[in-house]
């Protein structure tokens, strides 16, 4: 390869470094299907434990989650994140954002209407609560209930069930990271730090719109981990699952 090519490679994966998205009217983004140029983004992805995915319209970077120079245990998230105080909250964070991606990705109906009417914190609120509910029924017949998928679920729910709850003043608590709806909120900001996601009316009832790229990943990635589909399968009700099929 030329020199002039590994610098225009180099560009490529710099940019995607910094930006996590290349889209269709980026100068970038042709460059990047050039076979050389390429064939280097991709070597160097490879090295450095990330990788690409390409969809017709963006080109998207991903850290993969072991081997990476760029991978982040806890004690550094903390540090960058600063709503995470401790692996409980890490945790639960955890599930409301796989929440969020379990009701977005469910049917085609369900990614159209996200995309255009968003999901309020409140609903998203009693999503989680109404999941955790139920784990908390299970739990009482099924002790060992989560340990198979690897979730602390006493945990899980006992943090949960003692956070405050949050009916209205929400601008006034919203910085409040130990109710409910300030969980929620940390979940979804880092979604937006990733810029997956955007936010609206944030002083008011806010809500979340999922992006095109947020999508994109889900398709290209998500699914084809196997620890995404168990998850969302233990996430999504057996109500969410008849609405799927008579959808399709």
């Amino acid at each position: 390869m030329s020199a002039e090519n590994t610098k225009r490679a180099a560009a490529v994966y710099f940019t995607l470094l910094k930006d996590k998205v290349i889209d269709e009217y980026s100068e970038h983004f042709q460059t990047y299907f050039e076979p050389e140029v390429r064939q280097t983004v991709l070597l160097l992805a490879d090295q450095s434990g990330t990788f690409i995915i390409e969809s017709p319209k963006r080109i998207q970077l991903v850290v993969q989650p072991t081997g990476s120079v760029f991978a982040t245990n806890f004690t550094h998230m903390k540090e960058k994140h600063k709503q995470i105080e401790t692996k409980r909250h890490f945790h639960l964070i955890s599930i409301v954002i796989m929440s969020f991606l379990a009701s977005i990705d469910r049917n085609q109906a369900a990614k159209i209407r996200s995309q255009r009417e968003g999901i309020s914190y409140y609903t998203l609120e009693r999503q989680v609560n109404d999941l955790i509910t139920n784990w908390e029924s299970i739990l009482k017949h099924k002790p060992d209930f989560g340990e198979e998928e690897r979730i602390d679920m006493k945990e899980v729910v006992s943090t949960w069930k003692y956070m405050e709850v949050e009916t209205e003043d929400y601008g006034a608590k919203k910085a409040n990271r130990r109710t409910r709806i300030g969980l929620i909120a940390s979940a979804m900001r880092l979604l937006e730090t990733e810029r997956l996601v955007v936010i609206l009316d944030r002083d008011d009832i806010p809500k979340v719109i999922p992006k095109q790229e947020l999508f994109e990943r889900i398709e290209y990635l998500y699914h084809d981990y196997d620890r995404y589909e168990l998850l969302k399968q233990l996430i999504t009700t057996e109500e969410d699952q008849h609405a799927e099929d008579s959808s399709n």
